[in-house]
């Protein structure tokens, strides 16, 4: 059980709320690339010789549905868990365990392969290489579901958990580089002294069946095995030939009790399906203070070279020798 504790929201989220509610209060209304009713966009911007493609769909509640680059897709949107999406796993005043409760941007297992989402999009704007959201996140169990042999705890379908993320192709003269900001906003009225926050999942096809991590200190990428398991360098699945790939990074971001980034790897043979994760995770014996918790992440798209590149060019930029 959690210590009582009064809440309260530190200098540092104020500031990330403040800078995502400008952003979604005064952003340019012209040049829209959305149908904003329903979820559904595509962004665009060349990088090397073809152009990385993101949409959105009004089926996912306006998660990323796909990503495209140089001819092959890299989302398996194959229900309303794969996708490239954020979740959350809290303990609710109880024992932590997997997806009990477990607030989910593209919408619940009982979606399945359906064409709607039992989350709610709430905002959508496009421009023409970036879009931002603010989602109503779905539990992923519904009431009376389990995980294993463990009951959700939730009580309704819907949360009252919120999703804001800011998605751009390119960052600075890196063209490969998707910079991917998410703010996770808990609420008021619930209980909590541990927080699983997987700030970004990538599930991609299982063509992309070379697992391979960054070492930093190095500045190459090298093999690594399929897991599951989390670890400290950031993770790269590629297809064989290593004419594409996909990787994740996440700069130190210092918070009070707060770890991670860590970053996690899976193959699941039967489902036909691999899968990257970047994961921080909160833990206060006095209760997690509601309020926004902000992550920032990069996605990098390309080929293994240009994604060995732009990942020794953001170490470079956040991370000082």
């Amino acid at each position: 059980m959690c210590e009582k504790r009064s809440p309260a929201f530190s200098g540092t989220t104020r500031r990330a709320l403040a800078v995502f509610a400008a952003a979604v209060l005064l952003a340019p209304r012209a040049g829209l690339c959305a149908d904003r009713a329903a979820g559904n966009a595509t962004i665009r911007a060349a990088a090397g010789p073809s152009e990385i493609v993101i949409t959105t769909t009004a089926r996912v509640a306006g998660a990323i549905h796909s990503l495209t680059w140089n001819g092959r897709e890299f989302i398996d949107s194959y229900d309303h868990g794969r996708q490239l999406q954020s979740a959350c796993n809290l303990d609710n005043d109880t024992p932590i365990s997997n997806e009990t409760f477990n607030p989910t941007e593209a919408g619940s297992a009982r979606d399945d392969k359906g064409d709607t989402s039992s989350s709610r999009l709430l905002h959508l704007r496009a421009e023409p290489s970036a879009l931002q959201t603010v989602n109503q996140m779905a539990f992923w169990l519904a009431p009376g579901d389990k995980s294993g042999p463990n009951l959700a705890k939730n009580t309704t379908i819907l949360s009252d958990h919120l999703l804001t993320k800011r998605v751009r192709i390119g960052y600075g003269n890196l063209p490969h580089v998707i910079s991917y900001d998410v703010v996770f906003t808990v609420p008021a009225g619930e209980r909590h002294c541990q927080a699983t926050f997987e700030a970004l999942t990538g599930y991609m096809p299982p063509a992309f069946a070379r697992f391979l991590q960054f070492d930093p200190q190095r500045g190459e990428l090298e093999p690594l095995s399929d897991g599951p398991a989390e670890g400290p360098n950031p993770v790269v699945l590629a297809v064989p030939s290593g004419s594409h790939a996909m990787g994740i990074y996440a700069p130190p971001q210092r918070a009070i009790g707060t770890t991670g980034p860590t970053y996690g790897r899976f193959r699941f043979d039967a489902a036909k399906v691999v899968k990257w994760n970047c994961v921080f995770r909160v833990r206060d014996r006095g209760g997690i203070a509601p309020g926004g918790y902000p992550f920032r992440m990069f996605v990098i798209v390309g080929d293994v070279n240009n994604v060995r590149d732009s990942l020794r060019a953001l170490y470079r930029e956040f991370v000082r020798p």
